[in-house]
């Protein structure tokens, strides 16, 4: 009777083991009858076929946020009423339920519309169970893949809501009606899923459809699975953002660091070469797209932008801390607001100076009396003169000599004025050598206070980056 079905139909039924009233069951189902799979369930042209369908969530295997795609485990639920299937139990032995494969009965033609697998239908063609009431109950599992759209804007702090929309591909709904199976609670069946180490399911929710398109007159049923995900973020918190912000905070050493070190620019453009990395291992996880930029990609670019001032803020003063009196001349308003009072306010020392509030108040007076009065001329004449007094005292010691022999006294007088002019030349020097020494220092010290100056900006810059951004997330921890 198998070789005949398998003559018949074209199919062989080899693979199921039946006791005798099956086999006959079977029999009289595909002989007898003459049923026809290709053909509608019921009874006349004008009835519906009712399909309810429902899903029971396994696993969530991958959520490919580059692709945009969603990869699920799912088993699909298929109900529906054949009357060409029924018998009377109590003729075929009390068997009340047979089992047959997928492609020997009509099936409807349900697939998921947003599918992204290059086979389009990926179940698995498991057998249908078929009971004496002619109630078909089929449960193919398969590894489903769906499109996605992937809101990257609060990436790694977002929640994705991804659908998964079934329908009947040629029947409309004046043919078959798609229907939930479970009307009362409409949601994914979650009873057996398998949590997933990298999202949470927030709700899933299914919706019932029945739209009529431009391009048809009938109405068509489709049901949209919904899963609203929450990205667990512990694992971006430990590889991405706890790096980047460790990374990002040895920005700040650069301003600490001693210019004759010669490795302030070195560490600011290691420091850049590290956010970049990390940079693209963002770009690498989130789909290529301009519609948004995620979070932390948001954050990496502020803190490469301020990296990159900083470096050039040690640009800056680099050049400070290296120039000199024979270079530069400092300007007034540097050493007054810098090397005075933005000290002051740095609270910053600098050994043999006074950087006291009440001595800056009295120095700027002096300053102020200085410019309203400047000294006379006759004083300015004395202090430039100064050393023209000491041939004076040359001269006098001359007449003290007078006694002298006439050739000796030519000779000392000699002497006396080689002596003097070499004085003159020391001093002299040693004067030009303290005011060099002096600008030099000043130009050091000004480097030094902007250091300190910006390093307290970029500290409280990178504090304030770090927590405005990620305090606008909408949710912290997964």
């Amino acid at each position: 009777m198998v070789t005949e079905l398998c003559e018949l139909t074209g199919y062989c039924l080899a693979e199921t083991q039946q006791g005798p009233h099956e086999e006959r069951l079977i029999d009289d189902i595909f002989q007898k009858r003459k049923y026809q799979p290709l053909a509608r369930p019921v009874a006349k042209e004008s009835d519906l076929v009712n399909v309810f369908l429902g899903i029971s969530l396994q696993q969530i295997v991958d959520v490919d946020e580059k692709n945009e795609m969603l990869h699920t485990n799912m088993w699909l639920n298929y109900r529906w009423y054949d009357y060409n299937l029924g018998w009377n139990a109590s003729e075929y032995g009390g068997v009340q339920s047979i089992r047959l494969p997928a492609k020997f009965i009509w099936t409807p033609d349900i697939l998921m519309y947003n599918s992204a697998d290059e086979d389009i239908d990926s179940k698995f063609p498991t057998n249908i169970v078929v009971r004496s009431t002619g109630q078909c109950e089929w449960v193919p599992l398969g590894l489903f893949i769906s499109s996605c759209s992937i809101n990257i804007k609060w990436f790694p702090f977002d929640d994705q809501h991804c659908t998964m929309k079934f329908g009947s591909w040629t029947y409309d709904g004046t043919k078959l009606n798609l229907t939930l199976i479970d009307e009362t609670s409409p949601k994914i069946d979650l009873s057996t899923y398998t949590e997933s180490g990298e999202w949470i399911i927030l709700d899933a929710p299914a919706v019932r459809h029945n739209i009529t398109y431009e391009c048809c007159p009938e109405p068509y049923i489709d049901i949209i699975f919904s899963l609203h995900l929450r990205r667990r973020t512990l694992y971006y918190g430990f590889n991405l953002i706890i790096p980047c912000a460790l990374i990002s905070s040895l920005a700040l050493l650069t301003f600490l660091l001693p210019p004759d070190a010669g490795e302030k620019i070195s560490l600011g453009i290691t420091i850049l070469l590290s956010l970049s990395v990390f940079s693209l291992i963002v770009a690498e996880s989130v789909p290529s797209t301009s519609l948004a930029v995620p979070l932390v990609g948001i954050y990496f670019t502020v803190i490469m932008v301020l990296c990159a001032i900083s470096v050039a803020i040690t640009v800056i003063v680099l050049n400070f801390h290296h120039r000199n009196s024979d270079t530069h001349d400092m300007p007034i308003w540097v050493k007054k607001i810098v090397c005075e009072w933005l000290a002051w306010a740095l609270r910053m020392s600098r050994p043999g100076h006074d950087l006291s509030r009440e001595f800056l108040l009295q120095k700027a007076h002096m300053r102020e009396l200085e410019s309203r009065n400047p000294p006379s001329r006759s004083l300015l004449s004395n202090i430039r003169d100064v050393d023209n007094s000491i041939p004076v005292n040359v001269n006098d010691m001359y007449m003290r000599c007078t006694r002298l022999e006439e050739g000796g006294l030519h000779n000392v007088r000699n002497e006396l004025l080689a002596i003097l002019n070499e004085l003159r030349f020391i001093t002299r020097k040693i004067k030009d050598n303290n005011e060099s020494d002096e600008v030099t220092g000043d130009w050091k010290f000004a480097a030094m206070v902007i250091d300190r100056l910006f390093f307290w900006i970029f500290s409280v810059a990178f504090v304030i980056t770090t927590i405005g951004i990620f305090f606008s997330a909408p949710n912290l921890t997964g």
